[in-house]
């Protein structure tokens, strides 16, 4: 079977070994292929499953959605419209946690320009 070792798998997903494990353990990664000695052996669909999961979490999506996103999508077509829905309404929460940020931000860059403006 050709792939991807779980070294590897970190590697370029940039998840740790024990995240990958977790992941597979939990359900959000499925069916990882093993060799015959029982080693896991990830695919290009592994990693792109991966590097999805990489966006939801540093997106801030929590695990029990991410569960549900591969759940869906692992039925089939019929639930291409509640995915997008999920992604929308997720799309939809880090949109206004980057607005709040940049309004944090704002307000910590005016602190920045008024310390300058009294040391300078």
């Amino acid at each position: 079977m050709s792939g991807y070792s779980p070294s590897e798998t970190a590697r370029r997903s940039g998840f740790s070994l024990d995240t990958l494990r977790y992941y597979e353990k939990i359900g959000l990664l499925s069916d990882v292929g093993r060799t015959s000695g029982g080693r896991r052996v990830f695919t290009e669909d592994d990693l792109g499953w991966l590097d999805l999961f990489r966006c939801l979490r540093d997106t801030g999506m929590p695990i029990a959605q991410m569960c549900r996103y591969a759940e869906l999508a692992r039925e089939g077509d019929h639930t291409v419209a509640e995915r997008r829905k999920l992604l929308e309404e997720h799309a939809g929460a880090v949109q206004d946690r980057m607005r709040l940020l940049q309004r944090q931000y704002d307000h910590l860059r005016d602190k920045i320009h008024y310390y300058k403006s009294i040391t300078d």
